[in-house]
């Protein structure tokens, strides 16, 4: 096998990968206040995993914020990413969100942005492909997905990212950074998705559990990026994925991006007609 056919091939694998993603989502592969408070600034863990805790609280309080997300998976030599950007209301748990799929394997095919709507329970899609009409949506219900729509979609919902730091057992202050222009205190440590699903929001409860339950280990390592307030600015979540089609677990590291806190969000729901009901192929 040549160097090049070898390339080719990894690189299938990669994008094989990132459909397994996206059809896991169709249904085909798987089943507070705002911060007054001082913010814990130093190396003690019980400060650190108290300010990790109380993040998603503080998301509340801000109300909404724009969002970037980035996917990357590991896979066959070659690490694919997937990137999305867009906004989210923490009060209402609703965002949208647009995804970029990498470039096909061949190079010739234009892969238009998947839109994302997100909302409690369920994802629906758009420019989905796979024989989805372009005007039609792709409903998922998040409740009964193995890994709680923490990768389905190819973008971790902005509140369940923040949601999983409700698991944190052991954190560590690594300190003073910058992030995006924003003075930031970085804290580096390990949830437990059993943990988080029990201190979870209701929306969040059952997804976080079947993540625990569905991941190749509930133990989720993390470095988290908290402004002066207590907000998240940037976390990046490393988790290890069963997507039932590799042998072994893939590495996939979810990172999520907040600024623009108070940004106007409007989420229109798709109506029962512009949802897609027929069967999805294969790609």
């Amino acid at each position: 096998m040549t160097g090049r056919q070898r390339e080719r091939r990894h690189r299938r694998t990669g994008a094989a990968v990132v459909t397994a993603v996206l059809l896991a989502g169709a249904g085909l592969g798987t089943a507070g206040c705002s911060g007054g408070d001082a913010v814990a600034g130093d190396a003690r863990g019980g400060d650190a995993v108290v300010a990790l805790r109380k993040a998603p609280d503080r998301l509340i309080g801000a109300g909404s914020s724009r969002a970037r997300t980035s996917m990357e998976m590991a896979a066959g030599g070659t690490r694919v990413t997937i990137r999305g950007a867009g906004v989210y209301d923490y009060r209402k748990r609703m965002g949208q969100l647009k995804v970029l799929l990498p470039q096909d394997p061949a190079g010739v095919v234009e892969r238009r942005p998947i839109t994302e709507l997100l909302a409690p329970g369920a994802l629906f899609m758009k420019n989905r492909g796979a024989g989805v009409p372009r005007d039609k949506w792709v409903r998922v219900d998040t409740r009964t997905l193995s890994d709680g729509n923490l990768v389905t979609g190819g973008a971790t919902d902005p509140f369940t990212a923040a949601e999983v730091l409700l698991g944190t057992r052991t954190a560590t202050y690594v300190g003073r950074t910058e992030v995006a222009g924003t003075g930031v205190r970085h804290y580096r440590g390990t949830a437990h998705l059993g943990d988080a699903a029990r201190r979870a929001s209701d929306g969040n409860k059952g997804p976080l559990k079947a993540a625990a339950e569905g991941f190749a280990t509930a133990e989720v390592p993390f470095d988290a990026y908290l402004d002066d307030e207590g907000r998240i600015r940037k976390v990046r979540h490393r988790f290890s994925f069963l997507n039932g089609q590799q042998k072994r677990p893939v590495a996939v590291a979810s990172t999520t991006l907040l600024y623009d806190f108070g940004a106007s969000v409007r989420v229109r729901l798709p109506r029962a007609d512009d949802i897609y009901a027929g069967k999805i192929a294969e790609e």
